[in-house]
């Protein structure tokens, strides 16, 4: 294992205590613990909107932290849940008079331990309210049981710009709703990669070989076989998206080209334009294209596509500027 790290258990504390470091006006952490992360910007009279997940996925999920997106996260160990108590301490910082909403990914840990923390919340005469992204498709035919990707950035995007609007809790749970329902996501990886406390891959693939709906933590995907080029990947991807959430000719979508970790801009670059050429034949307007990593796997290599079918409301949100020490949308 070949890290930049001091200790393998300390890997979560030390990058928290550097991120706070460089970042002391955006964000901080309460409770003397630093993995009840929150914006240092409370807004009075805002829905607070809150998410949690394991290290190892930054941006996601700690790093939507900020203007316009969320106000707090629970910082779990690598692929790992947060406590409900960090998630409730995290709640009654940044909890600002109009209620809570939890927006995370549909992972059992996270449900329990977001679900415990709302209970603690009622009896404080505070409403949480919950919604969970889940828009891998190749992990479940069942969309209630998918994994959340990269696709919960749309999530992030819309609840956090109707938020900023001022906006009810329920108006912003509908926002996010609206998202969840108008976002698929195909993801492939090309390695495995190291849990620190681990030391070792998490899973296998030969060197000629990639894994076709790897997911994020490195759960089983559909297929293992050769090396595919961009545009058979493209192709693929796009194949599998349509047929679980039809986009008509002439209607438009945003796309989100997520890289894993360990994937050049470069590829993702050629990735893109492979999509968009599909995208082009098929008479599919593009409004927005995101290119970079929004939701890694620590060093993994291999990409996820997003797609998400957009009208003039939401068009509205997704251009609404962001800023946190991890992204900044103008």
């Amino acid at each position: 294992m070949k890290k930049i790290i001091n200790a393998p258990e300390a890997y979560t504390d030390d990058m928290l205590r550097g991120i706070y470091a460089a970042h002391p006006d955006e964000v901080k952490y309460v409770a003397d613990d630093l993995r009840c992360y929150c914006t240092a910007k409370k807004k009075p009279g805002k829905v607070a909107i809150i998410t949690g997940g394991g290290t190892g996925h930054l941006p996601l999920f700690l790093g939507y932290v900020g203007e316009n997106l969320l106000d707090g996260c629970g910082v779990g160990g690598v692929f790992q849940s947060p406590s409900s108590e960090q998630i409730y301490n995290v709640s009654k910082e940044v909890e600002a008079g109009a209620g809570i909403l939890y927006l995370y990914g549909n992972y059992t840990g996270d449900i329990m331990n977001f679900d415990m923390a709302a209970e603690m919340l009622e009896m404080d005469d505070i409403v949480a309210k919950s919604i969970v992204g889940a828009d891998d498709v190749n992990s479940n035919a069942n969309p209630d049981a998918r994994r959340g990707v990269a696709g919960i950035f749309f999530m992030y995007k819309c609840a956090g710009a109707k938020a900023a609007e001022m906006g009810t809790l329920d108006e912003v749970l509908a926002a996010a709703q609206k998202a969840k329902d108008n976002t698929r996501t195909v993801g492939f990886a090309l390695t495995p990669c190291i849990i620190p406390e681990v030391g070792h891959s998490n899973f296998k693939l030969k060197d000629d070989e990639m894994a076709m709906g790897m997911g994020i933590h490195g759960e089983p995907g559909v297929w293992n076989g050769p090396i595919k080029t961009a545009d058979e990947l493209a192709k693929e991807s796009l194949d599998t998206l349509l047929g679980d959430m039809p986009v008509a000719s002439g209607e438009e979508i945003c796309v989100l080209i997520n890289g894993l970790g360990a994937t050049s801009v470069e590829e993702l670059y050629i990735l893109s334009g492979s999509l968009r050429k599909l995208l082009d034949e098929k008479g599919i307007k593009v409004y927005k294209t995101y290119v970079g990593e929004y939701a890694t796997s620590m060093e993994m290599a291999g990409a996820s596509i997003s797609i998400c079918k957009v009208d003039a409301e939401m068009k509205k949100w997704i251009d609404m500027p962001v800023k946190t020490p991890f992204i900044t949308q103008a």
